[in-house]
């Protein structure tokens, strides 16, 4: 079994983690949340004071952080991680950040001598929990492979998108549709309450119906219609608003830099923009029913 540094242990992160010590993998952890690390602790990783004490001896590197602020922070510079990692280590980087990051923290990694893939995901806190992920990799295809047995105890899909960045372009175009789909799920939910109709059957009725998608089929956004969804949780845990408006930029700026045309992108991004200026940055990226379904 590998031994694995694992540091971000988030809603994502944490589940992630959790499932590689299922596997039998030996685990060193690290996240500025002291508590995060001692939850895994408890089940069995070793706690470590520092990202840098973490990749000491480790054969794999994986990393989930918020932003491509937080990546390049960590591994770049004199200091940064790419210049703790053991020599032969190989370097999974699985946050959601501009492809432009990727690309120049696996440039930096080459020049270390390191192997390096992005490595985003889709599926979340119940695909991380379940170990169903989807893994979106860009990279070398040897990388992959190497990785692949790992990746495979926390997801169940794993596609390769091509080289460096590829992967976090792909997540970001997926990203921006999730966020349009979201948006217009819950858009035609409450024009049906408005207009008498029953949550439950009207979701029922689209999941069976042309305009299913996945958010009304396993992450409805109406509360009391789905179990085991933050909708019925008061919006807790999940995936924040503030990170579905990071991605949403992402893919404004993708666009920007290729001429690309985005104008459904723009508009979710614009309503998830107005309810985090609200006070709802921190609830799950599904409460956009509520900016939706607010009378005028």
């Amino acid at each position: 079994m590998s031994k694995i540094a694992f540091i971000g242990l988030g809603n994502m992160g944490a589940p992630m983690a959790a499932n590689l010590l299922k596997a039998g993998h030996s685990l060193k952890v690290f996240d500025l949340m002291a508590q995060s690390v001692a939850t895994l602790v408890e089940k069995g990783a070793q706690g470590a004071a520092s990202a840098a004490q973490a990749v000491e001896d480790a054969e794999i590197v994986i990393t989930m952080l918020p932003a491509s602020k937080h990546v390049e922070a960590l591994y770049l510079g004199e200091k940064g991680l790419l210049m703790q990692c053991p020599k032969n280590a190989l370097v999974i980087d699985c946050s959601t950040i501009a492809a432009d990051s990727a690309r120049r923290v696996a440039e930096a990694a080459a020049q270390k001598g390191l192997s390096m893939i992005d490595a985003p995901v889709s599926g979340g806190t119940g695909g991380a929990i379940a170990g169903t992920l989807t893994f979106i990799v860009g990279g070398h295809t040897s990388d992959l492979e190497r990785a692949r047995p790992i990746l495979e105890k926390m997801g169940k899909n794993i596609f390769h998108a091509g080289t460096a960045g590829a992967g976090q372009v792909a997540k970001i175009a997926n990203n921006m549709l999730l966020g349009i789909a979201m948006a217009g799920t819950a858009e035609a939910l409450a024009l049906g309450v408005a207009n008498g109709l029953d949550p439950k059957v009207l979701s029922e009725i689209i999941s069976k119906s042309s305009g299913c998608n996945w958010s009304i089929e396993k992450y409805n956004p109406w509360p009391g219609v789905m179990e085991n969804v933050p909708a019925s949780k008061g919006y807790a845990g999940g995936f924040g608003v503030d990170l579905m408006l990071k991605d949403l930029g992402l893919a404004s700026e993708a666009a920007i830099s290729t001429g690309s045309v985005i104008a459904l992108g723009e508009l979710a991004r614009n309503l998830f923009a107005l309810h985090s200026a609200q006070g709802n940055g921190q609830l799950d990226f599904s409460s956009i029913v509520d900016l939706i379904k607010r009378e005028p």
